[in-house]
C-alpha cells in the first residue's frame, strides 16, 4: 500500500472539486483519476497537472484504470447518476446501486485492501452497497454522510451568532437528506451550550429549527439555481481524506456502520459522529439522544432499510 496514494472514481463536478482542493492544499503524493469516459479523465489530468508549478508540493496526477487501486491507500467514489431538480436523494437509489456494484467489483478485483470513501447519493445506501459487495471490514468503508450538512449547519450558526465557524461545535446526524436532525443538547458555541446562549440573549428557540431547515433546503436551492452542488462536498471529501492520511483521530459525521444496538440500530450505515484515523472509522461517539431525536434517527434508518428491502438487496444479490 502506498501512503498518500488516492484513487478517485468519477471525474464529474464533485470528484474534480475534491481533486482541485487537494491540488491547492497539498498533502497528497499521488492522485489517480478513473472515469468511464477515459478522455475526460485524461483531460482532467492535464488540466490539473498544469497547475502543479503553483501548488504547495510535488504531486503525481494521472488518468488510470482500476488496476491502480491495488496499492492505493484510499479510493474515493463520486461516480454515479446526478441528482436532478425536484428529485430526492432516495429516488436515485436503484440507478446508482447498479453503478456502485460494478465499480466495487472492479476495485476489489485489483487486490485493494485500503479505505473506501463513498460520496455518491443517496450516500447512506450507496455506502451499504459498497460495504456488502466489497466484503472489506466495516471500519474501512464509510460514506461522506452528513459531513457537508454539518459544515452547512456550522456556517449558518456562525453567521447567526457572529462567531467563527471554527468555534461552532454542532452536528447534523441521520440520513444525508430530508430526515436529518440536529442533537441540539450536544451543540455548543465554544464550551457553552447553544440552547443556553439562545435563552441568555433572548433569541427564540424556534430560530434553531429555521437554521436546520436552511441546511435541509440548501442542496435543493443550489440545484435549482446552478444545477448541482460540488464545491462544498469537494472540500468535505478533502477534509475526510486528510483525517485519514494524517492519522488525525478527528471527529467527523460520516456515514458509519452501526451494529449491536448502537443508537438502537443494527446493520445500517447512517450519519453519526465518528473518530476517523488511518484505519478508517476508529470508533463511534455514542451520544445520548432525547426521545424526539431518537425518533428522527429511527425514521431515517427505517427509510433506508425499506429502500434496501424493496430493491437494493435484490440488485446486489444479498
Amino acid at each position: 500500500m502506498k501512503k498518500g496514494k488516492i484513487v478517485l472514481v468519477g471525474t464529474g463536478f464533485v470528484g474534480m472539486s475534491m481533486a482541485y482542493s487537494m491540488l491547492n492544499r497539498g498533502g497528497i503524493d499521488e492522485l489517480v483519476l478513473i472515469d468511464l469516459d477515459k478522455d475526460k479523465a485524461i483531460g482532467e489530468e492535464m488540466d490539473l497537472s498544469h497547475g502543479l508549478p503553483y501548488a504547495p508540493q510535488k504531486m503525481v496526477i494521472k488518468a488510470g484504470d482500476y488496476s491502480e487501486c491495488k496499492d492505493a491507500q484510499i479510493v474515493v467514489i463520486t461516480a454515479g447518476a446526478a441528482q436532478k431538480p425536484g428529485q430526492t436523494r432516495l429516488e436515485l437509489a436503484e440507478v446508482n446501486t447498479k453503478i456502485m456494484k460494478s465499480i466495487t467489483e472492479q476495485i476489489m478485483a485489483s487486490g485493494f485492501n485500503g479505505i473506501i470513501i463513498v460520496a455518491t447519493n443517496p450516500v447512506d445506501l450507496m455506502t451499504y452497497v459498497v460495504a456488502k459487495v466489497s466484503g472489506l471490514p466495516k471500519n474501512q468503508v464509510f460514506g461522506s454522510g452528513t459531513v457537508l450538512d454539518t459544515a452547512r449547519l456550522r456556517y449558518l450558526l456562525a453567521d447567526y451568532f457572529k462567531i467563527s465557524s471554527k468555534n461552532i461545535h454542532a452536528y447534523i446526524m441521520g440520513e444525508h437528506g430530508d430526515s436529518s436532525f440536529v442533537p441540539w443538547e450536544h451543540a455548543y458555541v465554544g464550551c457553552k451550550k447553544i440552547k443556553d446562549i439562545m435563552n441568555d440573549n433572548g433569541h427564540p428557540i424556534s430560530d434553531l429549527d429555521k437554521i436546520h431547515k436552511g441546511v435541509v433546503d440548501a442542496a435543493y436551492e443550489i440545484i435549482e439555481k446552478k444545477k448541482a452542488t460540488y464545491y462544498g462536498i469537494g472540500m468535505a471529501l478533502n477534509r475526510i481524506v486528510r483525517a485519514i492520511l494524517d492519522n488525525e483521530n478527528s471527529i467527523l459525521t460520516v456515514s458509519a456502520y452501526l451494529k449491536d444496538g448502537a443508537y438502537g440500530q443494527d446493520d445500517i450505515y447512517i450519519g453519526v459522529p465518528a473518530v476517523i484515523n488511518s484505519k478508517g472509522v476508529r470508533e463511534l461517539l455514542d451520544l445520548d439522544l432525547d426521545e424526539k431525536e431518537q425518533k428522527k434517527l429511527d425514521e431515517s434508518c427505517s427509510i433506508i432499510k425499506k429502500m434496501r428491502e424493496d430493491s437494493i438487496d435484490k440488485i446486489i444479490g444479498k
